[in-house]
């Protein structure tokens, strides 16, 4: 089967390029030829991408990109023609590819793995401006309440009638946990929810926790991450624990306002920090006594979550989303009230005065569920329904 994946590919990578990666490679090993189509906003796969529309940060650019492209549909409309694939994979598309790709993919079957909340959030996040939870569908509602402008709601009207429509054509949509096939079946959109995969723990990877209790992080350095929550809860445990020690790794925007607070709060000596997202970094991780996932929002996934629990580090994350259909308290972590710095640090404290590991046969539970043949697999199914035989 010929497969053309198709994503944006931002300068700021996270779970979703660590996703396409994998899927790219998972069809491979099934037999499939596949390429892939990116914007140029980011590193278009490490150069390589075999086709590259244009794209930006820009914002005065993105008004306009990001209602139609020309580039995304000139540059889409060419892949078909010329490597004339059996299926396409879509995933985040409306930042830099724009609604507008939907049309041409019309005529070829088209599976839509929805990654987050953009197609019932106009800013993505279902957070108030006050950050409290949102549930109202996307509309009128967002402007009313503040969370865009009105110039911004205006324009994402256009968009979201395009992504609609378009949504309505594809052959299927897919995402990533029970919680948002909920959440868009509220909306409307009949979604199958897939197990997504994570990398398989590197050959080397050893765990060992560290002589002190250690806690890391892994993810963006923005806001809905709640890393300045974590850093004024780790405050509160020093106070209990001087020896304890924090490990984070990631990227983002609050990189260095993030900094400053660790500075401020007299943690300059106990942080480590790992900016630029490390390669491989979850196989750094056999030392933790936990992982902290301290979202401010309910995060569609949490896919970081996985990533520890696949290596037996505990997870301590915000409760709510996608955390709970991974996060079994007791077993493998604690969930925590979101955006509490007090109920974080007592969690962390809870671990650094009794240090488990998540259960083996947990571990390998979750590297089944989660292996990314298995999701090749799966994700052959929707993009080629009528094939009898699935290759193993």
């Amino acid at each position: 089967m010929r497969v053309l994946v198709v994503t944006d590919w931002p300068a700021l990578e996270a779970g979703t390029e660590r996703y396409v990666e994998l899927v790219v490679d998972g069809l491979r090993r099934q037999g499939d030829e596949v390429r892939l189509m990116t914007s140029s906003a980011g590193s278009a796969a490490d150069g390589t991408a075999d086709y590259v529309a244009y794209g930006t940060d820009v914002r005065a650019a993105q008004a306009g990109l990001q209602v139609v492209n020309p580039s995304a549909v000139t540059t889409l409309r060419r892949a078909l023609r010329e490597f004339r694939p059996d299926a396409v994979h879509l995933t985040i598309f409306m930042p830099h590819l724009s609604p507008a790709i939907l049309a041409p993919l019309r005529d070829v079957r088209t599976v839509l793995m929805v990654m987050d909340y953009k197609p019932v959030c106009m800013n993505s996040m279902r957070l108030r401006r006050d950050g409290s939870d949102c549930d109202e569908p996307a509309g009128a509602v967002c402007w009313q309440g503040g969370c865009v402008s009105l110039p911004h709601y205006l324009r994402d009207r256009a968009r979201y009638r395009m992504m609609r429509t378009g949504m309505a054509q594809v052959g299927a949509v897919g995402t990533i946990s029970g919680w948002m096939a909920a959440v868009l079946d509220q909306a409307g959109i009949d979604a199958r929810p897939l197990a997504l995969p994570v990398a398989r723990v590197g050959a080397r990877y050893e765990r060992r926790r560290a002589p002190v209790p250690t806690f890391v992080f892994g993810g963006r350095f923005a806001p809905v991450k709640g890393v300045d929550v974590l850093l004024r809860a780790f405050a509160l445990v020093r106070e209990q624990r001087p020896d304890a020690q924090l490990r984070l790794y990631g990227d983002g925007p609050d990189a260095i306002d993030l900094m400053g607070l660790a500075e401020d709060l007299g943690l300059q000596r106990a942080v480590e920090w790992n900016v630029g997202m490390v390669p491989a970094w979850a196989d750094r991780i056999g030392d933790a006594w936990a992982l902290v996932a301290p979202s401010v929002f309910r995060e569609p996934l949490g896919l970081v979550a996985i990533e520890g629990i696949v290596r037996g580090v505990p997870v301590i994350a915000s409760d709510g989303g996608g955390f709970r259909e991974t996060v079994e308290p007791g077993v493998s972590g604690s969930l925590v009230r979101s955006g509490d710095p007090g109920a974080l640090a007592d969690a962390m404290l809870a671990v650094a005065e009794r240090p488990f590991d998540v259960p083996d046969e947990m571990v390998e539970s979750m590297r089944l569920r989660h292996d990314p043949d298995v999701h090749a697999r799966a994700l052959r199914e929707l993009l080629a329904p009528a094939q009898a035989v699935v290759p193993a």
